[in-house]
Parts: structure tokens; sequence; C-alpha cells
């Protein structure tokens, strides 16, 4: 999440693009109000006070589950599928893959790479696409020496990653062969897919807060 960016976004645009945000600050004043109330109205002020802390006790377990995706250090995390989060989930329709906009104003893209499942930050502004060393030892990605090292910049500073190439990378309808990627240990454990893989879409375009993929040839899911 890029918090400096949003530092500079108005209030509205803050909770629309962070519902967490949203979700502790409806729950915080409810338990408020529930104390305040507690006194002239016992059982309802109970109940909201019930209902604010069970409202903040939720923000914070998916707030600690988000934290432990980004940062890649959580098997239990990245076992847990959008679905069993109640996260919006990616389809298939019409030949296309739909994202939707994830809680952290992001488009997380769920594929495998060489039949292993992974998640990846989909970033237009990124040349290649970047994978974690985790996720290539997982699938099996190994670095190619004749094609030496690049030099990536990341929030830590400089890092050298290592050039590779991914035989098979499925997500929805789409099968990406023999992908350039960097094999990149500065980026948090996080995978970044970028405009190499992008560029080989049919088209790709984003309505009403969902990221459709359209492959030239969609395969069958």
């Amino acid at each position: 999440m890029d918090f400096e960016r949003l530092s500079q976004l108005p209030y509205g645009e803050l909770f629309a693009s962070n519902p967490l945000l949203m979700a502790a600050v409806v729950a915080l004043g409810i338990s408020i109000v529930g104390g305040a109330i507690i006194r002239t109205m016992p059982r309802i002020g109970s109940l909201m006070r019930g209902l604010g802390s069970f409202g903040l006790a939720v923000v914070l377990v998916l707030t600690i589950i988000d934290v432990a995706r980004l940062s890649g250090g959580s098997d239990f995390a990245r076992s847990l599928s959008v679905a069993e989060l109640g996260m919006p989930e990616q389809v298939v329709e019409g030949g296309e893959t739909q994202i939707p906009l994830s809680r952290d104003g992001h488009y997380w893209l769920e594929g495998t790479v060489n039949g292993h499942p992974e998640r990846f930050l989909i970033d237009t502004g990124a040349s290649l696409t970047a994978i974690s060393p985790d996720t290539a030892q997982r699938g099996r990605v190994e670095a190619n020496p004749m094609r030496g090292t690049i030099a990536l910049q990341t929030a830590n500073g400089a890092s050298p990653g290592r050039i590779a190439t991914m035989q098979e990378l499925r997500a929805g309808n789409i099968l990406a062969r023999d992908l350039d990627v960097v094999i990149a240990p500065g980026l948090n454990g996080i995978n970044v897919l970028g405009m190499n893989f992008l560029s080989r879409l049919q088209g790709w375009r984003v309505e009403d807060g969902t990221l459709i993929l359209v492959p030239h040839n969609p395969q069958p899911i």
C-alpha cells in the first residue's frame, strides 16, 4: 500500500480506496456511541459496543493477513484463497479474465507458475515481470547465468535481479509460455506482473473498477 499517495488523497477518496479503513472508523464510531448511551440504554449500548469491538477485531485480522500476504512471509496467509477471505474473486466470462479491485487498491492476479499457485500484483508501470526467489524456487524457475543481472530500484534501494525464463504462467483463461522474468529479492516477496505479460494479450482495460484481460487464444479452465 502506498501510504505517501494515500496521505495526499481527499478524505472521500481515501476512504473509498481503503474499505478496511472505512470499516475501522465505522466500527470505532459504533463502539463510542454505545459507550456514551450505555448508562441510559444499557441493552442497546452494550449491543453497540459489542458490535463495534467485533468489527474492529475483524478489521485487525484482515489487516494482519494483508500485511503477511504482501510481505510474502506467511505460509498461512499465502495458502488462503480470495474466496476464503471474502474478497472479490477473479472470474472468466465471455472469453475474458475479470479481476476486481482489491481492498488495498491494487489488482491481484491468481495464477500458477509451472503448476504452482501464486499471486501477482499487476503493475502497468513495470516493463518486466518480477518474481520473488521463493516463487522461483517453488516453480523451478532458474536464472540464466548467460544473461547476467540487472539493477532494480526498490523502496529499499538498488537491488540486483537475475534474469530467467518462466516456462508457463496460467491465470484464468490466459496461458503465457517462455515469459522473461526477473528474480528479484528486493521486493519483499511480492510478484509483479509487468507489461511484457500484458503486451501479449489481445487487449486489456478497466471497467467499473474491474481489470479485464483479453487473451488472443482463450484457454479452457
